[in-house]
C-alpha cells in the first residue's frame, strides 16, 4: 500500500468513500467495496498488473488519474461517464487501485 501511495500521491484509505459517493459500484466489480458488483464497466481487480487503462491509455498512475476524471477526452465513444471526480479523488481512487 505504500508504494502505491508513493507513486500516485493518493490516500487509499479515502477511497471506499468516494466509489460510494460517484456511484462507481454501479458499473465496475471493485476488490474490497461491499456491494461494488457492477457489470456494465470492466472489474478493477488487479488494474496495476494491466498493460492498458481501458484499451486506449499505458497503464501508468499519470494516465490513470487523467482517465478517472476525464474519460471521453481519450476515448469519446466510452460508456464512462463525465462523473465530477476531482483530481485529488482521483489520485486516491488511483492510489486503491494499485494496492489491490
Amino acid at each position: 500500500m505504500a508504494v502505491a501511495k508513493t507513486i500516485t500521491g493518493g490516500d487509499p484509505d479515502r477511497a471506499p468513500a468516494i466509489f460510494r459517493r460517484y456511484g462507481c459500484s454501479g458499473c465496475h466489480t471493485i476488490p474490497g467495496i461491499p456491494g461494488a458488483d457492477g457489470q456494465a464497466g470492466a472489474p478493477l481487480e488487479g488494474l496495476s498488473k494491466r498493460v492498458y487503462i481501458a484499451g486506449v491509455l499505458i497503464n501508468r498512475p499519470d494516465n490513470l488519474v487523467a482517465w478517472i476524471v476525464s474519460p471521453r477526452s481519450f476515448s469519446p465513444q466510452t460508456a464512462m461517464p463525465a462523473t465530477g471526480i476531482s483530481r485529488r479523488e482521483a489520485n486516491d481512487l488511483a492510489a486503491y487501485l494499485y494496492a489491490h
